[in-house]
């Protein structure tokens, strides 16, 4: 009997070990995301208008990754801890005490120390920073390149896909180029205060997104302005309430191919 109940129990601990191995090796096989962010603090003018990331267009889709079991890595041009706004409600506020968001943004890593063969996906949220260090960033935009030459997803939210409208593919051309792309449009942008009426930007987002060959969305040629576009496994969209669907969406077409 007593050789019996240690049977019993050495079956269980080994069929316990075997579903957490198995557990484990689903989650690792669903891959990686990339989630690059910002590290500037403000646009440079005297009054120090703020730039950095908008918390709601990157906390969100990272629920979004981690939830449907993908690793998600955060980098920066100069790594480490980043500038947010926003205040964290909702679920910003569940990735933050649940998911480690904190623990993986406030120590995001070097351009450097990323392989772009290990990711399926990258994202760049809003928040005007990335239009400052990231959109003619020589480390960053090789990466997106390169994730999406080797058949990933590109996804961008608010002002995020000005920060990929540089990239650059191996055949020279840009990677936007005769693709229907959006983004936060000049027609919003000029009626903001938060940076003069886009005065203090480096880049207007939807002009350089059209100057380099981009099929620019703009609200009349979507139905609703907060629809998601999607085009040759790029996801975009203009707004913030949209960038979780952003996320689902990039996901959708990561399975897809």
């Amino acid at each position: 009997m007593k050789i019996n109940q240690k049977m019993k129990k050495g079956f269980l601990a080994l069929l316990t070990l075997l579903f957490f191995i198995s557990c484990n090796h689903d989650q690792n096989e669903k891959g990686r995301i990339l989630v690059i962010v910002s590290n500037t603090e403000d646009m440079g003018d005297p009054e120090k208008h703020f730039a950095g990331n908008n918390l709601w267009e990157v906390a969100p889709p990272y629920h979004i990754f981690v939830s449907h079991g993908y690793q998600v890595d955060f980098v920066s041009p100069t790594g480490g801890k980043v500038p947010f706004s926003m205040d964290p409600v909702g679920i910003s506020s569940y990735t933050i005490k649940y998911e480690n968001f904190n623990g993986k943004v406030e120590n995001s890593l070097t351009p450097d120390l990323v392989d772009p063969k290990n990711y399926k996906a990258v994202f760049i949220g809003g928040g005007y920073g990335p239009l400052f260090d990231v959109a003619k960033n020589e480390d960053l935009l090789p990466i997106i390149a390169e994730i999406y030459e080797n058949g990933g997803i590109v996804g961008g939210c608010g002002h995020g896909p000005g920060a990929f409208a540089n990239v650059k593919l191996s055949n020279g051309d840009y990677m936007v180029k005769d693709k229907k792309v959006t983004g936060f449009p000049n027609s919003t942008e000029v009626t903001k205060s938060w940076a003069k009426e886009g005065t203090l930007l480096p880049i207007m987002l939807e002009d350089q997104l059209r100057e380099n060959g981009a099929l620019f969305q703009t609200k009349s040629d979507l139905n609703d302005k907060h629809d998601v576009v999607i085009d040759q496994r790029i996801v975009t969209t203009m707004f913030l309430p949209s960038s979780a669907i952003v996320a689902k969406e990039m996901i959708y077409e990561i399975e897809k191919h």
